[in-house]
């Protein structure tokens, strides 16, 4: 093992001694030596299989079998999500083979941060992370399940589902993907596209047109943003069948992928002798496994604060600085756009998951011998599922070498020699830098700031040129607590147009920049957020800032004699928080946690 994340794994494990402690303490109380239904009355019991089959009954009445939970973020307006419709009645077919039962126990809602960018609803995309796992937790509270199937992609819905699966850490748990859409309009194509729209070289029909030829399909987006980050971190985490993440949706092999994976959680039932919950499954070896692969293909910059968020509900305390060290001590290994040209189906078949943790293991960046749903030891994810020549699902040997050397590389050749993502610190606080996408030269920027307080104030003022410079963009009050953290990607176009003309240009923000995170400098997540209390208020345009990303250094160049003068921008709410549901959120967006915590309402440091 790489003595590095041996250290960085050494020192969670004693960080996090007393909170893990009292957390496998609570799932070994939840724990039942029998099926859990069998704690119900008989008022209770008959309720929970009322709706059921006299078959389904009968097996329900008995202790031997068990009922396995079905949770699933289906609906049919996220592509990601589509497939999902005709996975009940296939898992409770493949479950019913193994003798138990399968029930629907719940549905999470699912928005789409590609539909919501730049709106309203935006603002509730961080927090629907946590009404997820809320409402995941309403499904599992009848205590009818020996085990779950989680059917979740996207964004905040599989980081939700792993929030709720910790809390539920007693269960068995396995989580089933559905695939990503074919390839489509190249990610740099489309990229092109909004550039010159946001010059007003092309009208919205161009724009439409080359929008719709890139998501096109049922399936996850391809570009390496947040949905396929989490498919990874997942799968790296052992809660996927090796090789699961990034099959196509609809085909064979991903139908026989489900049924499988409906049959393996059975196989994790303390019914079947061979019980292994998902709470101690998990462990800081699994976390830290995520974040080194995270950070070694580039992955979404959200992952810093879903990890830490869902590791907190295991009982597994992270932050931002481990991801920061993580990083130095692992090389970016593929080229996956934004960082790259190459979408996710591209990579998968340059060797995909299986390629990548063998270059993992064999580089001693992961720790091989942690439980997964398929037993003890990483080294059974590097094969590759097939369909024989008889249509059964096995798993073969997968290519040692690259596919393509562009998209994934080697540990002794790497793209770069750190995973690419920096924190940031200085008198503004503490942020996150991803630079696995920058630029050679773009790395450090001292400059003016323009202060906004609005994402489309910044794309009113490059509409009126007032943008012509260097600068560093400061779009503040965008935090947890302010705005519920809505992603600002609608400020990737006019800034990358800025950086083009040969302007340095970067962003400073308490806000989300999204997995989408490219080529311009953007330290985001940045903790406290200017409502609770950070120097971020007080900025000022003209003020000079310097964002060094090799050093780490994000400084306001202001004497603190003057800062200490200044007032405190206040936050204008400007119906920020009415219209499009936000109403309804105020007593979790108050709630919220900063960023460098997760974000997350769902916490009291009692807990």
């Amino acid at each position: 093992m790489n003595k590095n994340i041996v250290e960085i794994t050494n020192r969670i494990i004693e960080r996090s001694k007393t909170s893990r402690s009292a957390y496998l303490a609570k799932i070994d109380a939840a724990k039942s030596n029998t099926v859990h239904r069998a704690s119900l009355s008989c008022g209770n019991l008959a309720h929970g299989f009322a709706a059921c089959g006299k078959e389904d009954k009968q097996t329900l009445k008995g202790i031997s079998h068990s009922d396995i939970a079905i949770v699933s973020a289906y609906n049919d307006m996220l592509s990601a999500h589509q497939p999902y419709e005709t996975y009940p009645a296939i898992i409770k077919a493949a479950v019913k083979e193994t003798g138990g039962i399968a029930q629907f126990a719940g549905g999470v809602p699912a928005m789409c941060d590609g539909v919501t960018q730049g709106q309203p609803g935006m603002d509730l995309s961080l927090m629907s992370r946590d009404v997820i796992a809320m409402s995941t937790a309403v499904g599992l509270s009848h205590n009818m399940f020996d085990g779950a199937l989680m059917l979740g992609i996207c964004d905040k819905i599989v980081p939700g589902l792993l929030i709720a699966s910790m809390t539920f850490g007693h269960l068995p748990t396995v989580f089933v993907p559905a695939g990503p859409m074919p390839s489509g309009l190249p990610n740099k194509e489309k990229a092109r596209v909004r550039q010159m729209y946001a010059k007003g070289e092309v009208g919205e029909d161009e724009l439409l047109e080359a929008e719709s030829a890139s998501y096109h399909s049922a399936g996850t987006c391809t570009f390496f943003g947040t949905a396929n980050s989490n498919q990874l971190v997942v799968e790296v985490m052992g809660l996927h069948l090796p090789g699961a993440s990034f099959v196509a949706p609809n085909g064979d092999l991903r139908e026989q992928l489900t049924i499988a994976a409906a049959k393996q959680v059975t196989r994790l039932t303390q019914q079947n002798g061979n019980y292994m919950p998902i709470g101690k499954m998990v462990d800081e070896r699994s976390v830290v496994n995520a974040i080194v692969a995270l950070l070694a293909t580039g992955g979404s910059t959200n992952l810093t604060m879903h990890i830490i968020a869902f590791a907190r509900a295991a009982g597994i305390i992270v932050n931002f600085q481990d991801f920061n060290d993580i990083s130095d001590a692992v090389p970016l290994l593929t080229r996956i756009y934004p960082n790259g040209h190459a979408d996710i189906n591209q990579f998968q078949e340059a060797g995909g998951m299986a390629l990548l943790f063998k270059e993992l293991i064999a580089n001693g960046l992961v720790h091989e011998d942690v439980e997964t749903i398929c037993g003890r030891g990483l080294t059974r994810y590097t094969k590759t599922p097939i369909l024989d020549s008889e249509g059964q699902l096995k798993w073969v040997d997968s290519v040692d070498v690259s596919g393509d050397p562009e998209v994934i590389t080697t540990a002794d050749k790497p793209f770069k020699t750190d995973g690419g993502m920096k924190v940031m610190k200085g008198n503004l606080g503490v942020s996150v830098l991803k630079t696995s996408s920058l630029r050679e030269g773009s790395f450090v920027i001292k400059a003016p700031a323009v202060v906004f307080e609005d994402q489309h104030e910044l794309q009113t003022a490059f509409d009126a040129g007032e943008l012509e410079k260097d600068f560093i963009a400061v779009v503040r009050f965008q935090g947890p607590k302010a705005r519920g953290m809505p992603e600002l990607h609608k400020l990737t176009p006019p800034l990358g147009v800025l950086q083009d003309k040969g302007f340095k240009v970067a962003l400073v923000t308490d806000g989300r920049m999204s997995g989408a995170s490219g080529k311009v400098p953007a330290a985001i997540h940045l903790s406290p957020e200017a409502l609770d209390g950070g120097l971020i208020a007080k900025v000022q345009t003209g003020d000079m800032v310097l964002l060094d990303g090799e050093t780490g250094e994000l400084t306001l160049l202001v004497d603190e004699a003057e800062l200490a003068q200044r007032e405190t921008s206040l936050f204008q709410v400007n119906g920020h928080h009415q219209g499009m549901g936000r109403e309804l959120f105020g007593f979790m967006r108050r709630n919220l946690s900063s960023a460098n915590t997760g974000a997350c309402s769902l916490f009291d440091d009692e807990d």
